[in-house]
């Protein structure tokens, strides 16, 4: 009866042990795949997935932002979680196995289910992932506070405490571009639209000469040509509304006329353009607006 007994129990504590072991890899592979997938959310993403994401993922990242909004107090932790299931693993191991083996058989069992195949899964489905993990996660924030708190401030004090990172204007522009269309990588944007989202991001930096057309490249009308059908022709294929007029050399603008007044003229009577309303026209030096 007693060696049944002694059996019984030997059964008892293996399959114990089992679970328990399990249970630590689980654990491991758990805080491994949310370090990477949790951390590499930034906080304007979840910002920008909170305004403007579909329903279901506004709710992952308004169920994750308060979990990831202290950084490196979530950092601490589930490196804790994690390093705290690692260590434990071979003392488990050992009671089963010779220590040789515990040690081939816990490196084999972490580097594959607790560090491959969660950070694999939590990359592809970090927001999900982090979402259903969120209520787990506030315990273990609250069960290893007085340990990872203060680490956490020593952290805040070296390295500052984690603030949005922003893109700057010019990654901002070719972030928009990287969105168009034409750049092949799925994005909807038209050609149109980042080029005038990329203008307006460089606006801050254009000079009036940048918005200007050299006088010698510049599409002008002589103030005694004829409105001939040739000269209408040539002012409706240049696509202008305003046309610079000169007296004399090119150099010598006088003012400009507005394309919609000639709408009215006949091309066969040939008025010569002096017969038609001259507007004064703004001088910016050597170079005239187009």
């Amino acid at each position: 009866m007693g060696s049944d007994a002694d059996v019984a129990c030997c059964g008892t504590k293996f399959w114990l042990y089992l679970v328990v072991i399990i249970g630590l890899v689980s654990f491991a592979g758990l805080m491994a795949g949310l370090t990477l997938g949790l951390m590499s959310l930034g906080l304007v993403d979840l910002e920008v997935l909170m305004k403007s994401a579909p329903p279901k993922e506004r709710l992952y990242a308004s169920k994750i932002f308060p979990v990831v909004k202290n950084q490196h107090l979530l950092l601490c932790t589930l490196l804790v979680g994690n390093s705290m299931a690692m260590e434990a693993l071979p003392i488990f191991l050992d009671k089963l196995v010779p220590p040789w083996a515990a040690i081939l058989i816990s490196v084999t069992l972490i580097l594959t289910f607790g560090e491959i195949l969660p950070q694999a899964v939590c990359t592809r489905y970090g927001l999900k992932v982090g979402a259903m993990m969120a209520p787990l996660v506030h315990v273990l924030l609250l069960l290893f506070f007085p340990i990872t708190y203060p680490i956490s401030k020593v952290l805040d004090w070296m390295l500052g405490k984690g603030h949005a990172v922003l893109l700057r204007r010019a990654e901002l522009k070719t972030f928009v571009d990287f969105h168009g269309n034409e750049a092949g990588k799925g994005g909807d944007l038209t050609h149109d639209e980042t080029t005038i989202i990329g203008g307006a991001l460089e606006l801050t930096k254009k000079t009036a000469k940048d918005a200007m057309t050299p006088i010698s490249k510049a599409f002008s009308l002589d103030l005694d040509s004829p409105l001939t059908l040739d000269s209408l022709n040539a002012i409706i294929t240049m696509g202008h509304s305003r046309i610079p007029v000169y007296s004399g050399i090119p150099e010598n603008i006088i003012g400009l006329i507005l394309v919609k007044n000639l709408l009215t003229v006949d091309p066969e009577a040939a008025i010569p353009l002096r017969r038609m309303m001259i507007r004064k026209i703004p001088r910016c030096g050597k170079l005239y607006c187009d």
